[in-house]
């Protein structure tokens, strides 16, 4: 596989790079092993002041990071730099809270002392996709590396450049060398890595069939894994809902990231009641908006990451309106350089046409229409996927209802589906198990280990389960 910069909105090899041969790999993988048996003795207060750091370097940086972010993927250069920030954010988080949340907790038990005790794993493997080429990484690495983890990060070939940018910020932070070190490897290799006994985990951001792959390699040896795969998130808009507000929302959550993340709004469930409206309002939105260089200001969708991609979704558009699905808006690839596709928007979609049955990676919502609460419900939860939600009520039973009956990782009412640093962020079904971010997101990768102390005669006989 090539590890390349190609620039996404002109199709032009920027950069090329050499995969690393097998012995460099092994070498690598020395040297985190060697390098956690220190680093797992480091204090939190050091790894914290070193992580504040890498946060400092990344605000400092936005801008050359971000613009290093759309050459190599297309994200329009505004987001791009609030990308930057937020992996700087990440790192402040977990600066402050990770102590806490693997302080030793004592539990009250028939021992004259009894505690659970947080250490870390050793060197877990990520591997991490182009969509959000920092955020997806950062997002693993502070938690991981505040735990005491040392990091082997295999990035998406077409973001060599990023990979190696971030790894330079780890190391400008202070963190030592072999703490955090990228593989500049082709997919292939990811098996073979996992299967090396020092490995001790892995995590995966990417597609359904990337996790498969991982998943079972890491059962067959086993290995933690925490995966975050793809999603097909509904957006409910119903009549008490602030529609204006609704609309503006949904398209931003449509379009974020030219519509190439596991988390944008994709199927948008409408109450027949204000569907009507939801459509032409949704229509005016996705014509005002700006396709183009993604390095201007003024453009809200850039080009899709890959021509692959840009042909893959005219196929689901193509397809779904062959099935009867109506075409709204846009359908097709904008002719010309690079890989931009029209902002497109399809209605009266049978539930067995790709628009509703698979993810689109790009910037194509779907509608539909239902009549109930329930109806809205059994529609989200109609795909394999269940990563995130939106719902758009101002009542409170119907709240309730959602929030019970989504079958999601997440449910965000009145708001853009987002991942915080605060709160656990993962999927269930085939949008993958295991949480990043927060508290469940720091123990992830952690020994969760009891530790029993009996003083003096015992209590009583423990049973010997």
């Amino acid at each position: 596989m090539s590890i390349a910069t190609v620039n996404p909105a002109t199709g032009k090899l920027l950069e090329q790079f050499e995969a690393m041969t097998p012995d460099e790999v092994q070498a690598a993988i020395s040297r985190a092993a060697e390098t956690f048996l220190s680093y797992r003795e480091v204090s939190f207060g050091r790894r914290a002041a070193m992580l504040v750091k890498a946060a400092a370097i990344l605000e400092g940086r936005q801008n050359e990071l971000g613009t290093l972010i759309t050459t190599e993927m297309g994200k329009p250069i505004g987001a791009a730099r609030v990308e930057v920030a937020k992996c700087g954010m990440v790192c402040r988080y977990y600066a402050e809270h990770g102590e806490r949340y693997l302080a030793d907790e004592k539990v009250e038990s028939d021992a004259s002392e009894s505690y659970i005790r947080y250490q870390p794993l050793g060197i877990i493997l990520a591997v991490m996709p182009w969509n959000f080429p920092f955020w997806q990484v950062f997002r693993f690495a502070a938690p991981a590396l505040m735990a005491g983890n040392v990091a082997l990060l295999k990035h998406a070939s077409n973001v060599p450049q990023c990979a190696l940018a971030i790894d330079r910020v780890f190391r400008e932070a202070g963190f030592p060398w072999g703490v955090f070190q990228t593989l500049l490897v082709g997919s292939q290799a990811v098996s073979d890595i996992i299967k090396d006994p020092r490995i001790r985990a892995v995590t995966l951001t990417g597609s359904e069939g990337a996790g498969r792959s991982v998943a079972s390699t890491a059962g067959a040896n086993i290995k933690k894994a925490v995966l975050e795969l793809g999603g097909s998130d509904p957006f409910i808009v119903m009549p008490s809902a602030d529609l204006e507000e609704a609309v503006k929302i949904g398209t931003k959550a449509r379009i974020v990231n030219n519509g190439q993340s596991c988390i944008a709004a994709k199927r948008f469930i409408v109450h027949r009641d204000v569907a009507s409206r939801f459509e032409s309002m949704m229509t005016r939105h996705f014509a005002a908006l700006v396709t183009g260089d993604p390095m201007d200001e003024k453009t809200d969708v850039g080009p899709l990451a890959t021509p692959q991609i840009a042909e893959e979704l005219e196929r689901q558009v193509r397809d779904s309106v062959q099935r009867g699905a109506r075409l709204v808006m846009g359908g097709k690839r904008i002719q010309g350089e690079g890989n931009y596709f029209e902002p497109t928007i399809l209605a009266d979609i049978p539930e067995d046409a790709p628009a509703a049955a698979e993810e689109t990676f790009g910037p194509v919502a779907s509608l539909f229409v239902v009549d109930s609460v329930g109806e809205a419900i059994r529609l989200a939860n109609a795909t394999s996927y269940g990563l995130g939600s939106s719902v758009w009520t101002n009542d409170k039973g119907e709240r309730k209802a959602f929030i019970d009956g989504i079958d999601a990782g997440q449910v965000f009412v009145n708001a853009m589906v987002a991942s915080d640093p605060r709160l656990p962020f993962g999927g269930v079904k085939h949008s993958g198990f295991g949480r990043e971010l927060g508290r469940d997101g720091i123990r992830e990768f952690v020994n969760v280990k009891t530790v029993w102390i009996q003083e003096g005669a015992p209590n009583r006989k423990s049973s010997a389960d």
